[in-house]
């Protein structure tokens, strides 16, 4: 029984960093954003609070996506080096929608009738 103790533990550690937003550094990808923008209101400033506001709506909203569903937006958002709560965002909230698709939707060979 003592044995079990190190996997009970750490099963319950992976569950708890699954249900918090990770911490992403978002002040590269706004430096990045803006030095390539071209718009008008297409500053490092706006950038930022762009990324504080969707990580508000994502820390309303975490809960809602599968722990799947966050392990590989969470991954997929920090892929290239430029983390952002903006494309995590949305990767959840396209992984939540192919989910809701009817199974001949899918990219899984079905073909509608």
């Amino acid at each position: 029984m003592p044995a079990l103790l190190p996997i009970i533990l750490t099963g319950s550690y992976l569950v708890l960093a699954a249900e918090r937003i990770p911490q992403l550094d978002t002040d590269q990808t706004c430096h990045a954003a803006a030095a390539a923008a071209t718009g008008v209101n297409s500053n490092e400033d706006v950038c930022k609070r762009d990324e504080h506001d969707v990580r508000g709506k994502l820390e309303q909203e975490w809960g809602q996506f599968t722990a799947a569903q966050q392990e590989r937006c969470v991954s997929l958002s920090k892929l290239g080096g430029f983390p952002s709560y903006v494309e995590l965002l949305t990767c959840l909230e396209m992984a939540a929608a192919a989910k809701k698709l009817p199974p001949a939707d899918k990219l899984t060979g079905g073909v509608p009738k």
